[in-house]
């Protein structure tokens, strides 16, 4: 029936069953010079010279089989011939094509294709899977790779076959299924994840053998035993995100495992998937295990230690321009908690991710891992203002503690004590002498510097560029000029400022680093305490190159916040630039335990301290995560990374890719934003990016 349903497409009289099954009209010189058969026959039966399948064709009824014309070969070998042909139309120019065979000739390809193929079609769950590093492994070890890779296939057959999935494929190192329900197939993932952490435990670390698995629920086309389709591709893209021993699935995929297995899912926002026309949304699944291990996590979320979310406020006065209000209290309230040693907090950009929707508690609580949370709304109405707040107990839905303050402005500060103390005390957590002093509210003095400090927090919380960071030095500027006494705005401001002499916004690099001393050494001698001013001082010996006090201040800083997530990532930098790579991975990996919604660039600084750790394959899955969230970014890395390892195509390649995403970047442009103890490692980046033939500027 294929066969005839082909022929039948030939000549003049197919021009009607065309317009009916393609839904495109062919004129008379495409239709007598297009010969489906053609396409279908091997090459070399009478059709040799004529590689495109345009010919004029001899039959003159083209409702008959021609002798001969039966397709011999496979359907997927009848189907790359299909393809072929089109191809040779597609590059022809877009005018003579279009007057040949009108604008859908996709559709008329994918139609012929299906009618050779006798296509069925199903909704099932993909799993893709591959080994991260492979070639790395092969290179180095090719028996004891392939030995190493069939030890850990004997393991992954049964593990899908009993959660009634089917494989699919497994060619190479990787490993194609498809599953009947989506729990199966993420429960299967997790298993296999969990089997590949325990296969690695007496290897060692240079041998592990990390499997990356993407899944998406999608529709696919059945050819015999295998799936072809876009559902396939987005696993398949899906797997090229994950870390290593990581697993990412669909946001299709996630609507039907959400609550129903064992992990929770961090939402990475939508990826542009290589060759996948739409973005597709992917998410995280994290176990506890199975993935590149970060240290930090296990002792992070222990039984003994409470952690908690606090969730955006609502806004409740119908004023918009009362955002920040609310988000400030809230802002403040992280901050406080995030001093003490006995709570983990999770980051204010994680937990803003469930701003303007609807919230499940519980499914928020396991999504971030925590235990409690505070939910609470704002209203300000002149002076008047009313906070309600209530913290809940996850792990049934009991509500701990619950408040409502009707107060005047002026009380604003006295509220966010208030309510620091009572969770404090809720949730028992022990208090030292030194944290009990510093759960006092200490930002601002008044409520009009307050709130140019929570406005200026809005535009800091952005994406870090000259546009966002100059309106929050305006708003910090007014707010000191109400409050000078105020550390973390002299802090915040030098901060900025330590921006602007990395990357030469406002004045040049010697008086912005004046000016961000200033204003560090003005916070630390009002507080002495305050995490952001030895922030702050850190990146200013950085830029200095004293590097000693840089990886001093960073320290210090992270003992007095141990539980914010920025303070950790900041020293992360830090310290991988000042020669302490290995506790800078520790740091990112904290950081991010803290804020599983983190922003893009955690990905980056941690990838930066794999990479100078010497832990190239998982800096590389950071660098592309990194990149598919920022696109241009992370890829500078992956450049220097395939070209001090003798992958010059792949650099050259990576390369490419960078200037499509940011066409004005020069090596002269990264390097004034690089500081690095390690000089001559500095300078070896910098060679192998000439070699990758990047503009110099």
């Amino acid at each position: 029936m294929a066969v005839l349903a082909a022929a039948a497409w030939s000549g003049p009289a197919g021009a009607a069953l065309i317009q009916r099954n393609v839904g495109v009209t062919l004129n008379a010189q495409a239709i007598e010079t297009f010969d489906p058969n053609r396409v279908l026959d091997k090459p070399g039966r009478g059709q040799a010279g004529t590689k495109s399948g345009l010919r004029p064709t001899r039959e003159s009824n083209p409702g008959s089989v021609p002798s001969g014309s039966v397709p011999s070969g496979s359907a997927l070998q009848r189907r790359a011939r299909i393809r072929r042909s089109f191809k040779a139309v597609e590059i022809l120019p877009k005018a003579i094509r279009e007057r040949l065979f009108g604008v859908n000739l996709a559709v008329a390809r994918r139609s012929l294709e299906e009618a050779v193929l006798e296509i069925k079609r199903k909704l099932t769950a993909i799993l893709a899977a591959d080994v991260a590093g492979y070639s790395r492994l092969m290179g180095s070890d090719e028996d004891g790779t392939l030995r190493a890779l069939s030890v850990r296939r004997a393991a992954i057959d049964p593990l899908i076959a009993r959660h009634r999935g089917r494989i699919v494929s497994m060619a190479g190192d990787s490993v194609l299924a498809d599953f009947i329900s989506v729990v199966d197939a993420v429960e299967c993932a997790i298993a296999v994840q969990h089997a590949m952490t325990d296969a690695n435990r007496d290897a060692p670390a240079e041998r592990h053998m990390h499997f990356r698995i993407g899944i998406h629920l999608g529709d696919v086309m059945i050819n015999g035993e295998d799936i072809l389709g876009e559902g396939v591709n987005i696993a398949a893209r899906l797997e090229g995100i994950a870390e290593p021993g990581g697993i990412v699935i669909s946001e299709d995929a996630w609507r039907n495992a959400q609550g129903k297995v064992a992990a929770s899912f961090i939402d990475l926002g939508e990826q542009k998937l290589k060759n996948i026309d739409r973005p597709v949304r992917a998410f995280r699944a994290e176990t506890g295990e199975g993935r590149t291990r970060r240290p930090d996590r296990q002792a992070l979320t222990s039984s003994d230690k409470p952690s908690i979310a606090v969730l955006p406020f609502q806004n409740m006065s119908g004023d918009p321009e009362q955002e920040h209000f609310c988000d400030g209290l809230v802002e403040d309230i992280i901050t406080t908690l995030s001093k003490l040693a006995g709570l983990r907090v999770v980051a204010r950009n994680s937990s803003f991710t469930y701003k303007g929707g609807s919230v499940d508690v519980r499914d928020a609580a396991r999504q971030l891992g925590v235990r409690f949370v505070l939910e609470g709304s704002a209203r300000r109405s002149g002076n008047r203002i009313r906070v309600t707040a209530q913290l809940i107990d996850a792990r049934g839905g009991t509500h701990l503690w619950a408040e409502r303050y009707d107060r005047t402005i002026d009380d604003i500060f006295a509220i966010q004590d208030e309510i620091t103390l009572v969770l404090a005390t809720e949730m028992q957590v022990k208090l030292t002498e030194g944290e009990q002093a510093r759960l006092r509210y200490t930002s601002v003095g008044n409520v009009e510097a307050w709130t140019c400090w929570a406005q200026g927090l809005s535009h800091f919380r952005h994406s870090v560029t000259k546009e966002k960071m100059g309106p929050a030095r305006q708003c910090w500027e007014k707010a000191l000029a109400l409050d000078p006494g105020s550390a973390a705005l002299n802090a915040m401001l030098g901060f900025l400022h330590c921006l602007d002499a990395r990357f030469g916004w406002w004045h040049d690099r010697d008086a912005a680093l004046a000016t961000a001393r200033a204003y560090a050494d003005e916070a630390l001698e009002l507080e002495a305490t305050n995490a952001d001013a030895h922030s702050t001082s850190s990146l200013i010996f950085l830029i200095q190159e004293r590097y000693d006090d840089a990886v001093r201040d960073a320290r210090r800083a992270v003992q007095l916040a141990p539980g914010s997530a920025d303070t950790a990532e900041f020293a992360s930098f830090v310290l991988a630039s000042s020669g302490f790579p290995e506790e800078a991975v520790a740091l990112s990996e904290r950081a991010i335990a803290l804020s599983p919604h983190h922003p893009a660039v955690y990905l980056g600084v941690l990838g930066n301290a794999y990479r100078l750790s010497g832990r190239l394959d998982e800096a590389i899955a950071s660098f592309n995560a990194y990149n598919a969230r920022s696109p241009g970014f992370g890829l500078v890395d992956i450049v220097i990374v395939h070209q001090q390892a003798g992958r010059p195509e792949e650099a050259r390649q990576t390369a490419r890719r960078l200037l499509a995403a940011r066409p004005d970047f020069t090596i002269a442009s990264w390097r004034k934003t690089q500081f690095r103890r390690d000089r001559a490692g500095l300078e070896a980046d910098e060679a192998a990016l000439r070699a990758a033939e990047l503009p110099t500027g």
